[in-house]
């Protein structure tokens, strides 16, 4: 399954802030990150002109193969640690100068797309305060480093416009983990729960109403003018379907409920017309649902902590030998063999 060939302008983009930062990281670590961009197409250029957008996939891509390069299973949240959060830019500095904690995760709501395409927040308040995660044009299924530097640089934010030390009283992450992370723990003050069917972070319902110790409410006003003029003068995109049907499959995969008809219910569209959108990108719902087992399979199996028989249960095979067939037939090897190779 690839993205190639699509253009900029049809796929989500991104500042790419991220993506910058991954890029001065790995130059730190001593990681010549410049075949990185290669393999992610992207060029030297973008990464200088901080005034160029770039593809959310793009910027996906190249997390993942920073990653990889420098054997950081925890790329995303280790970014998320250390820079100046003033480098966000207007939606710093709109959260910051918001009334209360509320008032600035709304606003982040809001306002988060103008920065990145390929994400869409909802805030929620009431017995819990907090904001969801959606992913928006990308396969959600590709990420994991981008979910978890959104999520720890919230946290950070959060506790810095409080001057507070915010638990978050639930954390969930569509991608899968499996054993534990001292990191994490320390850092969030709870557990994780991955393999969640969202990605969401949430505070008490009282967390709402904690005072920002920056508030400015004329440079509120200010910037909030600026977003919404922002907002209006974003380009109408048409999305690729097939990222909308490859977030609804995933969390089906397990129960065995990953049908067209059950897909095309989720996605509020009649199976014809699910069928027709993905006829317009050439494909079909068999072949997104191979592809993506293939990509999934390969995930999986990287992670050393899931036996071939969770990996098997997770793309939806009640056995493991149909699992081992199915594998055979995309890749001409075993699950074993792959799995040995990575290890090595």
């Amino acid at each position: 399954m690839s993205y190639e060939g699509q253009s900029l302008g049809t796929l989500p983009n991104a500042t790419g802030t991220l993506t910058r930062l991954a890029y001065a990281h790995a130059k730190a670590k001593g990681i010549d990150p410049r075949p990185l961009l290669k393999q992610s197409n992207l060029t030297l250029h973008q990464i200088r002109n901080t005034n160029l957008r770039l593809s959310v996939f793009d910027q996906i891509r190249f997390l993942n193969l920073v990653a990889n390069a420098l054997d950081d299973d925890l790329l995303g949240f280790h970014l998320a640690q250390n820079p100046d959060l003033r480098q966000f830019g207007f939606l710093y500095y709109v959260s910051a100068s918001s009334d209360l904690l509320g008032d600035a995760l709304h606003q982040l709501a809001r306002y988060t797309s103008i920065a990145n395409e390929g994400v869409s927040l909802r805030y929620f308040g009431g017995k819990d305060t907090g904001l969801t995660f959606r992913y928006v044009g990308v396969s959600r299924h590709l990420d994991r480093h981008q979910i978890e530097f959104f999520v720890a640089a919230l946290v950070r934010l959060c506790r810095q416009l409080t001057s507070s030390r915010l638990i978050p009283k639930r954390l969930k992450l569509v991608h899968r983990r499996d054993g534990k992370y001292p990191e994490l723990t320390d850092f969030f003050g709870n557990e994780i729960e991955f393999g969640a069917a969202i990605d969401e972070v949430s505070f008490t319902g009282t967390s709402k109403d904690l005072p920002i110790v920056s508030a400015d409410h004329h440079l509120n006003r200010l910037l909030t003018e600026y977003c919404e003029e922002a907002l209006s003068r974003r380009p109408t995109r048409r999305s690729p379907f097939r990222s909308s049907v490859e977030n609804a499959i995933v969390p089906l995969l397990p129960h065995g409920k990953a049908r067209v008809d059950e897909i095309a219910r989720r996605l509020g569209v009649s199976q014809r017309t699910l069928a027709r959108r993905l006829s317009s990108e050439r494909m079909n719902f068999s072949s997104v649902l191979e592809n993506l087992k293939i990509d999934l399979a390969d995930r999986y199996l990287a992670d050393q902590d899931l036996s071939i028989s969770q990996v098997a249960w997770l793309l939806g095979y009640q056995e493991v030998s149909s699992f081992t067939h199915a594998f055979k037939r995309w890749t001409h090897k075993t699950p074993r063999q792959v799995r040995s190779k990575k290890a090595a």
